[in-house]
């Protein structure tokens, strides 16, 4: 890898913790797209009391918005190892928190159409996901904390921490796979068992509001589900990968999921289409 003592000017950019220059714009456009939806998740978040989906969406909405600018920050400087964990661990973790808030969704999901129409109970699902992404977190967290410590000649040491994460983003990748399994088989009783749903909430099944919420944490969920893939991907295949030095997929795989993600767990916010009955359910 790099030593901390070089600039652009002395040492070129192979010796640099990536191959090429961070685009100053593109990674500025992100940083203001996730600052803007951390001001209205905050706004939304107290004035409805949505606190157990917005302390995760603030979460990792902050640390999308850091990831970025420890990007910014290795245009300037390419070889300076903090600016790289800064992007590394930030863009690594952060999903895992947009995750939780979506978890956290499905249990009120079920208790408007009918706790008798699923199959386990509301808390169940909640607590299982909210627990595999807990795994998945202290793992991604660990590994970049190993990442971190380990000086240029432990490479040995820094490979570990890598193998860590890897771990922790594949595990997350299971429990998004199987979130997705079960809340398309929770679809399916829905569909099959109209009269089964709960009368208290029949005109917020009705309004308009309510598809578009379900369609919304669908597009985030699935979006994630890419991301997280090709986070495997490329750290698999080392720094020094083709894949983890081209921007192009980075911007598209990584930047545009997440981003589209954020933006649809915005558009579809609980305080906009339950209101303050959330804290109810």
């Amino acid at each position: 890898m790099s030593d901390n003592n070089c600039t652009i000017s002395t040492c070129p950019l192979t010796e640099a913790y990536l191959d090429y220059l961070p685009n100053v714009p593109a990674n500025a456009f992100f940083v203001g797209l996730f600052g803007l939806i951390i001001g209205i998740q905050l706004i939304l978040g107290i004035r409805y009391r949505t606190w157990v989906y917005m302390i995760p969406m603030l979460c990792g909405l902050i640390l999308e918005a850091l990831g970025y600018i420890g990007r910014i920050m290795l245009h300037n400087n390419p070889f300076n190892f903090n600016n790289f964990l800064l992007y590394l661990i930030c863009l690594t973790i952060g999903p895992a928190f947009l995750s939780a808030a979506i978890y956290v969704c499905l249990g009120k999901i079920i208790r408007v159409y009918g706790e008798n129409v699923a199959r386990f109970r509301p808390r169940t699902y909640t607590t299982c996901f909210i627990c595999s992404d807990l795994v998945s977190l202290v793992l991604q967290a660990a590994g970049g904390a190993i990442t971190s410590i380990a000086d240029d000649d432990q490479r040995s040491l820094r490979q570990t921490g890598i193998n860590i994460m890897i771990a922790g983003l594949a595990f997350q990748v299971f429990s998004l796979f199987a979130f997705i399994v079960l809340g398309c088989e929770f679809a399916l009783r829905v569909r099959r068992s109209p009269k089964s749903e709960a009368n208290d909430f029949s005109g917020l099944r009705q309004s308009w509001k309510w598809p578009m919420f379900i369609y919304c944490l669908a597009l985030a969920t699935l979006t994630i589900f890419i991301r997280s893939i090709f986070r495997v991907a490329e750290l698999k295949g080392g720094f020094s990968s083709e894949l983890a030095n081209n921007e192009v997929d980075l911007m598209v795989l990584e930047s545009t999921m997440v981003s589209i993600a954020c933006i649809a767990l915005t558009v579809a916010h609980p305080a906009i289409v339950i209101g303050r009955a959330w804290s109810a359910l």
